[in-house]
C-alpha cells in the first residue's frame, strides 16, 4: 500500500500539472504562434544543439575511455575516473562560471590563443560555442564512464587470445572494443540528448541572446519576463510531444549486451605497449584532463580575492545558503520517501510476477523525465495561482518539482539492492512472521543503509545545484546558491560570483559526504 501511494502521489502531481496546461492551453492560438517562424526556428535549434553535444560528448569519450582502460598506472587515473562519477552532482552554475573563466573573453585559453595568433579574442564563449563546451563537460565523463565499465568488463582470457593472434590497436579496436561500444552507445546517447534538450541553466547564462534559446529558455521568458501565459503553454506541449517522442525512440533502439567468460581474471592487453598508442593515450589524457578539471581549478583560484570574506558574511549569501540548504535536504528526504516505497513495490511484484503492473509502474516512475522541472512548475503555478500568491509559498513549489525530479534515479539505485536483500532474508521473515516496519527497521534496514545513504545523497546534492524551478519562483526574499552565482554572472561581477561558486561546490561535496556518512553509516559502500 505504501508503495501505490507514493506512486498515485508522483503521478498525480504530474498529472495535475498537465491539466494546467491543458486548461490554459490556446487551442486557437496554436496554428497561429506556429505560423511565425520564431517556434519553428527553436525546435530545430534545440534538437540541433542536442545532437551535436551528444555527437561530440560520444566521440571525444570513446578515445579516452580507451586510453583510461590502457593506461592503468599513471598518476591521476583514479581522480579523472571519480570526476566522471560526480559529474551529475557538480552544480551547473559552478561549472558554467569555470567555463567562462577559461574560455571567456579574458580566460586563460582565449588569452593564449590571441597571443599565439595574434587575433584578440579567437573566439566567443557566448552562444552555440558555449553551449557546447559545458554540455560536453558534463556529459563527456558520463560517457567515459559507461565505456570505461564496458572495455574492462573484457575477461583475462580475451586479450590473451588477441596477443597470440597479434592484433594490432586498429585491429584490436575494430573486432573486439567496437562491438562491445556499439552495444551500448544507444542508452548512454540517449540519456545524453534529454539531458542536452531539456538543458535551462547553461543555455540561459551562456546562451547569449535570444537568438540561441532553447525550448526550456523560451518557456522561461515567455511566463517569467513576458508574462504570455498562451505561448509559454504551446511551448511546453511541444517541449512534452518532443520528450515523448525522444523516450520511446531511444526505448525502441536501445540494445543490450550479453557476454558471459570463463574467468574474470585480468590480463594485459597486447597494445599496452605500442608506440603509436602510447602517444596517443598521452594526448588524450592530456586534453582532456585539462578540459574537465581547468575550469574547477579557476574557480578555486578565483574566489581568492579580497571579497572573499565579505561575500561569504554578506546577508545576500548567508540567505542564499539558508535556503539552498533547506530546499536541498527537503527535496532529498521527499526524493527517498517517494521512491523507497515505489522500489519495494517494485519487488512484491517481481514475487507475484505481476508484468502488466510492473510495466504500470515503469511507465509512471518515467513520466517526470518526459515533463520537464520549468514545465512542471509552470504547470502547478497555473493550477494553484488562484488560490494564492505563489511567489510566496514558491520554496514549497521548488521542493516538490525538485523531490519529484530525482525518483527515477533513486529507484534505479535502491531497487537492485532491495531485490538483492529480498532473496536472503524474505523467506526466513514469512516463517518467523516478522511484517511491516518491523521487516524493514530489523532486517532490511542494515543491508540496504548503504544504498539508502547514497541515495538520499544523490537527491540532495542534485537539488542543493539546481537552477530550474528557483529560476521561475525566484524573488528578492527567496534566491539559491545557484540563483545567486547567475545573477552576479550576469552583473559581471565575477570575484563574487566566484566566491559564491566555490562556496556552492564545497557545499556539495560536504552534503554529499556528510549524509551518505550519517545515514550510510561506517558499513557503506566506498566509491
Amino acid at each position: 500500500m505504501p508503495g501505490w501511494i507514493a506512486f498515485a502521489s508522483l503521478v498525480g502531481i504530474v498529472v495535475l500539472a498537465l491539466s494546467g496546461l491543458v486548461a490554459k492551453a490556446p487551442v486557437f492560438e496554436f496554428a497561429q504562434l506556429l505560423a511565425d517562424g520564431e517556434i519553428p526556428r527553436i525546435v530545430r535549434y534545440t534538437l540541433w544543439q542536442a545532437g551535436l553535444s551528444t555527437l561530440i560528448s560520444i566521440m571525444l569519450a570513446i578515445p579516452f575511455a580507451r586510453a583510461l582502460a590502457r593506461r592503468r598506472n599513471f598518476w591521476g587515473r583514479g581522480l579523472l575516473i571519480r570526476l566522471s562519477s560526480i559529474s551529475l552532482v557538480i552544480p551547473t552554475m559552478v561549472a558554467v562560471f569555470g567555463i567562462a573563466a577559461v574560455h571567456g573573453r579574458n580566460g586563460w585559453l582565449n588569452q593564449a590563443l590571441a597571443a599565439i595568433m595574434g587575433v584578440e579574442n579567437p573566439y566567443s564563449v557566448y552562444g552555440l560555442n558555449g553551449i557546447l563546451i559545458a554540455h560536453v563537460f558534463f556529459n563527456l565523463p558520463l560517457a567515459t564512464r559507461v565505456f570505461l565499465n564496458a572495455i574492462e568488463s573484457l575477461p583475462g582470457e580475451t586479450w590473451r587470445l588477441t596477443r597470440q593472434l597479434g592484433f594490432t590497436p586498429i585491429t584490436i579496436f575494430k573486432l573486439i572494443e567496437w562491438p562491445l561500444l556499439r552495444a551500448v552507445i544507444p542508452g548512454i546517447a540517449g540519456l545524453i540528448f534529454m539531458l542536452c534538450f531539456t538543458s535551462f541553466a547553461i543555455v540561459l547564462a551562456l546562451g547569449g541572446g535570444p537568438k540561441w534559446s532553447t525550448l526550456e529558455v523560451a518557456i522561461y521568458q515567455a511566463i517569467r519576463f513576458d508574462f504570455d501565459i498562451a505561448r509559454g503553454v504551446v511551448l511546453a506541449f511541444i517541449q512534452i510531444g518532443i520528450c515523448l517522442i525522444l523516450v520511446l525512440l531511444f526505448a525502441s533502439t536501445r540494445r543490450g549486451f550479453s557476454f558471459q567468460p570463463t574467468h574474470y581474471t585480468p590480463g594485459i592487453r597486447p597494445d599496452v605497449d605500442h608506440a603509436g598508442a602510447r602517444a596517443i593515450d598521452t594526448l588524450v589524457i592530456l586534453l582532456i584532463a585539462g578540459f574537465l578539471l581547468s575550469p574547477l581549478v579557476a574557480v578555486l583560484l578565483k574566489a581568492m580575492t579580497p571579497v572573499l570574506l565579505q561575500v561569504l558574511s554578506s546577508p545576500a549569501f548567508t540567505q542564499a545558503m539558508l535556503s539552498s540548504l533547506i530546499i536541498s535536504l527537503c527535496a532529498g528526504m521527499l526524493s527517498l520517501l517517494l521512491s523507497l516505497p515505489i522500489a519495494f513495490l517494485y519487488k512484491n511484484l517481481k514475487y507475484k510476477n505481476a508484468g502488466k503492473r510492473i510495466a504500470l509502474l515503469d511507465v509512471g516512475s518515467t513520466l517526470i523525465l518526459v515533463v520537464p522541472p520549468l514545465t512542471l512548475g509552470m504547470g502547478l503555478f497555473l493550477v494553484l495561482r488562484a488560490y494564492s500568491n505563489l511567489f510566496e509559498f514558491g520554496i514549497y513549489l521548488v521542493i516538490l518539482v525538485n523531490g519529484m525530479l530525482a525518483v527515477p534515479f533513486l529507484i534505479r539505485i535502491l531497487q537492485p539492492a532491495i531485490h538483492a536483500s529480498a532473496q536472503q532474508v524474505d523467506r526466513l521473515s514469512a516463517s518467523l512472521g516478522i511484517r511491516g516496519w518491523a521487516l524493514f527497521h530489523l532486517i532490511y534496514w542494515p543491508q540496504i543503509r548503504n544504498s539508502i545513504g547514497f541515495a538520499f545523497a544523490l537527491a540532495a546534492t542534485l537539488s542543493l545545484g539546481d537552477m530550474g524551478v528557483i529560476a521561475l519562483f525566484g524573488t528578492q526574499d527567496l534566491s539559491t546558491l545557484p540563483l545567486l552565482i547567475y545573477r552576479l554572472f550576469g552583473a559581471y561581477r565575477m570575484d563574487e560570483a566566484a566566491v559564491v561558486a566555490m562556496a556552492l561546490c564545497l557545499m556539495c561535496f560536504a552534503i554529499f559526504w556528510g549524509i551518505e556518512h550519517v545515514v550510510g553509516g561506517p558499513n557503506r559502500a566506498q566509491s
